[in-house]
């Protein structure tokens, strides 16, 4: 969940290509693909970057190296936990690991990021494709190596895949199922084959995932927690760290792969520091104090009311803000439809009648936001007005199964007076609620068991208290007994990962072109798999039908109208309650940094883009 009001940041998830679930769906290849080395690999469309390109666009080519950058982590993912940290293998469910352990790592390809989905060779030269899409041979770079000089070759690279097929984390593992199996056909090219039944998109996950050194892991346990930072490849290695309070990601001066084109003018601190606070004002505190010197601001109170410390008087602290042009996603609290409570549409359509977000946004959100509405806000797969006749097409096989809602406008969040106690929306929640079968004796609301309704909002931070207390306040006037419970950062994530909670609170960012994650969100085979995006429980068949819809689309308007239809039958499930956005990114430095005119379309690769400054570092009294 973004923390615009105090909350932890601890529910910001970049759904990375590699952070995927799986899908079961008929594969025609990529159009044209024939058996010669492609430079680049895409879902739809051509290419940005012919075969002789330089440098990203996005990047400055001539960035200068060294400084350090300081940050408590705004985003995450696997295993990952910006609160503390206690093993440094990221790629399995078990432990909490530091977020950007995935920097230590290299892939085969990597994303460009001015394009929706292209990626571009990294340890990989090339690929050829066959002709039924079912094979991709990637002939690897002979110059690829470990950090202890030993060769990165095919077997190492089969190796990883399969590895992470059979053991790695369930976002991992369950996106690649129809990956058949990783073979190196020499040192020099490694086959990845697929059963003729993935998606579009799955060999690019594939194509992304991180590589490991196959000796070292024929030493190691890849299942088990470690403190031992691992042997790998990419850019940085773990350096300095202090368990649960810092970890430094040192940059490798002679990266093997520092002057190819998907790596030019990027990777420029020489240090990335990641810093490990159980609350937010303890972060804001150490920012203040220089010890981070770059903080993305989830606060909006913070934002609004805070920035007058002498540092920022003086100049030598910078607020910024630059757009954000990725979908927003669905950030809400979601209902634990697993238990009885919530198994009931109404009743949790009734919930959110009790949450007045007019009320917030205006005294505790200094107006800043926004109502989300979609799973696909601030995107075109965002359903709105009513479906057109493609929509319809894929609507009305489910006619009988769906609420006759979804074939009209989308559903819309309740929109209160702004009062704080808007008693037509509580009106009409109480109804919702009697229809469903609960009653109300002595003032207090009885579940279909005879027994007082209650809810547990459970969260790993005190500072979303604020919000979470008026909304409570509402559910009391519905004659419910609700509960704001914190629970430490490791244990948080346990129950998360085992569906051991009432309502939690959640961010999804989604990319701009679907990949297996959606499954992982919303299809009946994450539901009840540890560890999956899908916290809701969503157990659809009609969901399930769309998504493979939206994966399978052959081309890209394909794929925005299956997008829509599935984001109206999500919405009629009332399986949230929406919170908010907005489409740009809050950002507070130290003025010590560079950076790119403006940040690529489809991202905000700060730790990859920027570098330090020693002029401006020098002018307020920072040392690189």
């Amino acid at each position: 969940m973004t923390d615009v009001t105090g909350v932890s940041r601890r529910s910001v998830l970049q759904l990375s290509a590699a952070a995927a679930a799986s899908l079961t769906l008929p594969f025609g290849g990529f159009a044209g693909a024939q058996p010669a080395l492609k430079q680049g690999l895409s879902v739809f469309g051509e290419l940005k970057y012919g075969p002789g390109f330089e440098a990203f666009d996005y990047v400055r080519k001539d960035a200068p190296k060294g400084g350090r950058i300081a940050f408590s982590a705004p985003s995450w993912v696997f295993n990952q936990n910006p609160q503390t940290f206690n093993t440094f293998n990221t790629f399995v469910l078990k432990g909490d690991a530091p977020p950007r352990m995935e920097r230590c790592f290299d892939t085969l390809m990597v994303r460009a990021l001015d394009e929706p989905d292209a990626i571009y060779g990294l340890v990989a030269s090339g690929v050829e494709i066959s002709a039924d899409g079912n094979s991709y041979i990637f002939h690897l770079r002979p110059e690829a190596r470990f950090h202890d000089g030993s060769k990165l070759t095919a077997e190492d690279v089969a190796f990883s895949l399969n590895l992470l097929k059979a053991s790695g984390h369930p976002q991992i593992s369950q996106s690649i199922q129809e990956f058949t199996e990783a073979k190196a056909l020499d040192d020099a090219r490694v086959e990845v084959v697929f059963s003729g039944k993935q998606t579009r998109q799955l060999p690019l996950i594939v194509a992304t995932l991180p590589i490991f050194s196959k000796r070292y892991y024929s030493a190691y346990d890849f299942t088990q927690s470690t403190l031992t930072p691992p042997l790998s490849s990419g850019p940085y290695k773990v350096g300095a760290h202090e368990v649960g309070r810092f970890v430094e990601f040192h940059r490798v001066a002679d990266w093997w792969a520092k002057d190819l084109p998907v790596a030019v003018g990027q990777n420029n601190f020489d240090i990335i520091r990641v810093e490990f606070f159980r609350e937010r004002q303890v972060t804001f505190e150490a920012f203040k104090k220089g010890l981070l010197t770059y903080q993305e601001e989830f606060s909006s109170k913070t934002w609004s009311t805070e920035y007058t410390f002498p540092a920022v008087t003086e100049g030598k602290v910078l607020k910024a803000e630059f757009p954000d042009n990725r979908p927003s996603g669905a950030q809400g609290w979601f209902f634990n439809t697993r238990l009885p409570k919530f198994a009931d549409a109404r009743v949790r359509r009734a919930l959110a009648f009790a949450f007045d977000f007019e009320w917030s946004n205006q005294n505790l959100f200094y107006g800043m936001y926004s109502r989300t509405q979609s799973f696909f806000q601030n995107s075109d797969m965002m359903a709105t007005g009513l479906p057109d006749a493609d929509e319809l097409a894929l609507l009305e096989p489910y006619r009988d199964r769906l609420p006759v809602e979804v074939f009209g406008e989308p559903i819309l969040a309740p929109a209160s007076d702004g009062s704080g106690n808007d008693r037509n929306l509580l009106r009409q929640a109480s109804e919702l609620l009697a229809e469903a079968g609960l009653t109300r004796k002595d003032g207090i609301l009885l579940g279909l068991d005879g027994k007082p309704f209650t809810i547990e909002f459970l969260d790993s931070s005190s500072a979303f208290d604020r919000v979470v207390q008026p909304y409570i306040a509402n559910l009391k006037r519905l004659g419910i007994a609700a509960t704001f419970r914190v629970v430490d950062p490791a244990q948080y994530q346990t129950r998360e990962n085992d569906y051991d909670f009432e309502v939690t609170g959640r961010r999804y960012s989604l990319s701009a072109t679907l990949s297996d994650s959606t499954r992982d969100m919303w299809g009946s085979k994450a539901a009840d798999r540890p560890g999956s995006y899908n916290l809701a429980g969503i157990k659809d068949p009609v969901v399930d039908a769309l998504l493979e819809k939206a994966l399978a689309a052959g081309t890209r308007k394909e794929m925005v109208t299956a997008a829509r239809a599935l984001d109206r039958v999500l919405r009629s499930g009332h399986y949230w309650v929406p919170q908010w956005n907005k489409p740009y990114h809050s950002v507070a430095i130290w003025d010590v940094f560079g950076y790119p005119d403006e940040p690529p379309f489809y991202d905000f690769p700060v730790e990859t883009t920027w570098w330090f400054d020693k002029d401006k570092a020098a002018k307020i009294g920072i040392a690189g």
